[in-house]
């Protein structure tokens, strides 16, 4: 009765995000699955029934499948990447001496046969009709027995079998902290057809895009592993792994070799889950009465930091409800496995034999994904910065918060590490594909920093309780939903009146920089005269702070005019006077200030140091 409920209300509320929008549209794919697991061989096999809906004013004559497994094999697109990528990931490969030299090797690339992973599909039918597949790589193409109208459903039905890899990236087996099985991307997943078409991208190891919909999957694997990941356990009483500190006591038949758990998982765009026979399970209640899963190997050496990271979590959670939204689900799982972190639907796969300052920040970061990207899920294959970005962002902010000791400016390191990449050479736009950076730092530092600063920054321009309105709104208007870069620049705009097209242009689709600088001051009688100059293309409103020598200071504010806004004085203690706006096109500004019986001490551009100015040094001028 209490999952109906909820179910009724991810409807309820689904349909009224619908309604606010009528033009927004999106597709919706229920699964039913059914796998048994043999797990001698980590060989599986399952069936799947699929009911899509096409929401679109399209006809289908065609759909697209992911095969994520079979990227991990010989031969593949993720192993040619690994082949040909300047920095590889270190995970992904195996260095060798050769006569001296070291050689880097893709571990994709010298697999064996029952290493591999793949996913083979068979008895493709559509509404009981054979339908006729193609496989190419990690894609499947169905070629439609009958097209499939606008806005009218169709039923899928498939067998599959697959092999789960040796543990390469994310998804495998007997990864190196000995969990069994990380069942990331391991059945067939329909790809994503929006308002731009087909997303049938190859898997190389990046980032996803998924359609939203609900799964019911039962899973049957030899009795004495323990399960966790997407969604709602259903039969708890038959399972009892990990539910006996709720007063359930299962006493299972003489024979018995296998049991079946079976989960449902409303309004998600994955299914993930991981099985271990050590696995320790506790379960502790979260904000709103969640359920907090946590899932660790049974090792006397890590379990310290496996309890001390449930009460942190709580409070993550709780700030994360307060600062972005409510976590609309009545479960989440931290599970030991896979390799690094990575988030998936109501849980993170992560390692669990780190230093405990190295879970805690995984575990937030990964739990942060649950707002941006399992909520608000934006294409991150595309746009892989407003997923790791935001969520980084989001992740700081939590981390300062719970922190003994605070930080003036949480983003501070951020910056440097995105100046670095700028003085580098070899930054590329936030609009490059997450499959087509040159290197993996470049990529790394593109998505999770700059794109942290992309709202980090807008503190800077529209004020930090602007910002915080803006991903109120933007999570109430946009989650179970698939939000564009426009959406969250929009939003800001609703919120804050401003013009920021200029902002999300210059900071996501070129590289151009932010550098101003302190040209000149010069004394003329009873004024000093200062004389600004922007140096980079980007333009920004500027925050000017003076200092006299007697102590006092006060502030001046030059806005943008294409900007058409004038930011509240972020520090009220301080007088600040309005200037007239400052044009792109003129890279001069000069302004003058009366001397008022004191001189000046100092003068610094953007005294908060949110805004992303890549030479610092001449920011500030200094009278010594």
């Amino acid at each position: 009765m209490k999952k109906i409920f909820l179910f009724s209300l991810f409807l309820l509320n689904f349909g009224n995000l619908i309604a606010q929008n009528p033009t927004y549209w999106q597709q919706h794919a229920n699964y039913k699955m059914e796998v048994v697991m043999d797990v001698k061989n980590y060989q599986y096999k399952g069936t799947q029934e699929l009911v899509y809906t096409n929401n679109s004013a399209d006809t289908l004559k065609r759909v697209f499948y992911h095969l994520f497994n079979n990227a991990f094999q010989p031969g593949s697109e993720m192993d040619a990447r690994l082949q040909s990528i300047k920095d590889p990931d270190k995970r992904m490969v195996d260095t060798l001496k050769v006569d001296g030299k070291a050689i880097v090797v893709s571990r994709i690339k010298n697999l064996k046969t029952n290493e591999i992973g793949c996913l083979n599909i068979s008895n493709f039918k559509q509404d009981g009709i054979i339908a006729q597949t193609k496989v190419a790589g990690t894609i499947l193409e169905v070629t439609l027995a009958q097209p499939i109208l606008p806005h009218s459903k169709t039923t899928f039905t498939l067998d599959f079998d697959g092999q789960v890899p040796v543990q390469i990236r994310r998804s495998g087996r007997n990864n190196a902290e000995g969990v069994e099985f990380s069942m990331a991307q391991w059945y067939p997943k329909i790809a994503e057809f929006d308002f731009e078409g087909w997303h049938a991208d190859p898997y190389i190891g990046r980032e996803f895009h998924g359609v939203w919909g609900d799964f019911d999957v039962k899973i049957t694997i030899d009795k004495d592993y323990t399960l966790g990941g997407t969604g709602y356990l259903q039969n708890k009483n038959e399972i009892g792994h990990g539910y006996q500190d709720q007063g359930i006591k299962v006493v299972l038949p003489k024979g018995t070799k296998t049991l079946t758990w079976h989960f449902v998982a409303p309004m998600v765009h994955d299914f993930t889950w991981a099985a271990d026979k050590e696995y320790l399970h506790e379960v502790v209640k979260g904000p709103n009465n969640v359920d907090l899963h946590f899932l660790y190997k049974n090792n006397p050496k890590i379990i310290d930091n496996w309890k001390a990271l449930q009460p942190k979590m709580i409070a993550v959670m709780d700030f994360f409800n307060k600062t972005v939204g409510d976590y609309p689900y009545q479960q989440y799982s931290f599970i030991q496995g896979g390799d690094g972190g990575m988030e998936y639907a109501m849980c993170t796969l992560m390692l669990g034999d780190k230093k405990f300052e190295e879970i805690l920040g995984t575990a937030a970061h990964e739990l942060g994904h649950s707002w941006f990207q399992h909520i608000l899920a934006s294409n991150e294959s595309k746009h892989p910065w407003m997923d790791e970005g935001f969520t980084s962002y989001i992740e700081d902010l939590a981390m300062n918060k719970i922190s003994e000791k605070k930080k003036e400016n949480p983003f501070e390191n951020t910056y440097k590490i995105y100046t670095k990449l700028v003085e580098s050479g070899k930054e590329q736009s936030l609009s490059t594909h997450g499959d087509r950076y040159d290197e993996n730092k470049s990529y790394s530092i593109a998505s999770y920093y700059k794109g942290s600063i992309f709202l980090a920054q807008m503190e800077y321009l529209i004020g930090k309780q602007n910002v915080s309105k803006t991903l109120k709104k933007y999570f109430q208007e946009f989650k179970f939903k698939h939000p564009t870069p426009n959406d969250i620049k929009r939003t800001a705009e609703r919120i804050s009146g401003a013009n920021l097209d200029w902002y999300l242009t210059d900071w996501t689709q070129t590289t151009n920089t932010i550098d101003y600088g302190i040209a000149a001051v010069k004394e003329n009688g009873e004024k000093s005269t200062l004389s600004l100059e922007r140096i980079g293309r980007m333009p920004m409103p500027i925050d000017v702070l003076v200092e006299y020598i007697d102590g006092t200071k006060e502030s001046f504010y030059i806005p943008l005019r294409m900007m058409n806004f004038e930011k509240e004085n972020p520090n009220p203690a301080i007088k600040r006077t309005i200037l007239s706006d400052w044009t792109w096109a003129n890279p001069n500004y000069e302004f003058s200030i009366p001397k008022n019986k004191t001189f000046i001490k100092k003068i610094t551009i953007d005294p908060s140091n949110l805004m992303a100015d890549v030479k610092k040094e001449n920011n500030v001028y200094e009278v010594k």
